[in-house]
């Protein structure tokens, strides 16, 4: 081959510092298992039986108004063909690990408490949570909601965060697997800085291996979507972060209102919302943090089947819209709302899942685009892969099935 350029090299040395520089700050999607939910219950409320009792107070209502296939069906809107599988999988999951992720708050389902009264409910809660731990009834993932910077609460978070993680040390003697602290109404990023800073100091008293303290950031504010400068302010947040930041959660109520979108607007599907949430999915893609959507408000104000039912419609239709806009984890308040939440995702994941293996392994076969007339780029199969990941890991697909 003839050649014209002597010498690249120097080229090829600053491509390959131009890509270290992006690896630094883009080192690739989240690994491990994410969560479908995260269920937040208020701290005077929690205790060592929790996470059971809201497992099984959703499966009596399950029980009591789906008791077959078809009213199950029928209630979260999925096909006849696949129902019955559905129902039994959610009944199986609601029974055997009913909350994948819990967040025992401290902040607005709380509400404001005398100092006497929080560091009461802080000893309640350590005992709650190293009884359930022995008893390997805590929740898989689990942490603490703190209070905000923003509103003037950052004392009483910090006091809160080092009083329970003593106390914790001092009943079981180290941290359990899974925890993760919530820090709600981001509207600066040098408060994550100043947050991260207390972390390390937190680390250091406690004999904590550096960085175990991770957190993710409730984005719930406007300024944290654009921030004083007129940018997108979430990356600054991440790299205020410094690595410790695990996931990034929309919240829903505090945004809507934020906006001035009236209260019979503020919703999980409003189209504001989904402007939001792509900001997120733009400014987090590749950086290694988790996304979650909000909540839903609606829950049924007694046990009657008009009640439940649109409380379930509801919830469900808010699960699939984020499905649809690729957040597959959320927030969940109530008991009611695990049935629809789990009804929603299986239904998500097993509907067309055949189809879906069958990709798969034609991939990795060599035979993509054959009977099925489609031609998969390799980042789709990555989703694919990615999405029966996700439906083994919630229960929803037995690992088995799956293409090797």
């Amino acid at each position: 081959m003839n050649l014209s350029v002597t010498s690249i090299d120097d080229l090829s040395e600053r491509v390959a510092a131009v890509s270290a520089e992006h690896a630094a700050h883009f080192p690739g999607p989240p690994s491990g298992r994410q969560p479908v939910h995260t269920v937040y219950v208020p701290a005077d409320r929690f205790s060592r039986s929790t996470p059971a009792d809201f497992g099984a107070e959703a499966l009596r209502l399950l029980n009591t108004h789906t008791p077959g296939a078809g009213s199950f069906g029928t209630a979260f809107g999925i096909e006849p063909e696949i129902a019955g599988l559905v129902r039994e999988r959610v009944a199986a999951k609601l029974a055997s690990e009913p909350i994948e992720d819990v967040r025992i708050d401290f902040e607005d389902g709380y509400g404001v408490r005398s100092d006497e009264e929080e560091d009461d409910h802080i000893a309640q809660v350590v005992e709650a949570v190293a009884t359930a731990y022995n008893a390997k009834g805590l929740p898989h993932y689990w942490g603490l909601r703190v209070k905000s910077f923003a509103d003037g609460g950052h004392e009483r978070a910090m006091k809160t965060l080092d009083g329970f993680l003593t106390a914790l040390r001092d009943r079981l003697g180290r941290l359990p697997g899974g925890f993760t602290i919530t820090f709600p109404k981001v509207v600066m990023a040098e408060h994550v800085v100043i947050f991260v800073d207390y972390l390390e100091r937190l680390e250091t008293a406690l004999g904590l291996p550096e960085g175990i303290l991770r957190f993710e950031v409730q984005i719930e504010t406007t300024e944290a979507v654009i921030d004083h400068e007129g940018r997108f302010g979430l990356r600054a947040i991440v790299e205020a972060a410094r690595s410790r930041m695990a996931a990034a959660h929309f919240g829903v109520f505090d945004y809507t209102a934020a906006i001035g979108l009236p209260p019979a607007e503020q919703r999980l599907d409003h189209p504001a919302c989904d402007f939001a949430r792509h900001a997120m999915q733009v400014s987090l893609a590749g950086t290694g943090v988790r996304l979650s959507d909000g909540s839903t408000n609606i829950i049924p104000r007694n046990d009657g089947p008009d009640e439940v039912n649109h409380a379930w419609s509801v919830h469900a239709a808010h699960v699939r819209h984020s499905l649809k806009h690729g957040f597959y984890q959320g927030w969940d308040l109530h008991p009611a709302h695990l049935p629809s939440r789990y009804a929603a995702v299986y239904a998500f994941h097993l509907s067309g899942v055949d189809e879906v293996i069958g990709r798969v392994r034609a991939w990795h076969e060599q035979a993509a685009g054959g009977d099925d007339g489609v031609l998969d780029e390799p980042a789709t199969i990555k989703a694919l892969t990615a999405r029966l990941r996700r439906a083994v890991d919630c229960g929803a697909l037995d690992e088995s099935v799956l293409p090797e």
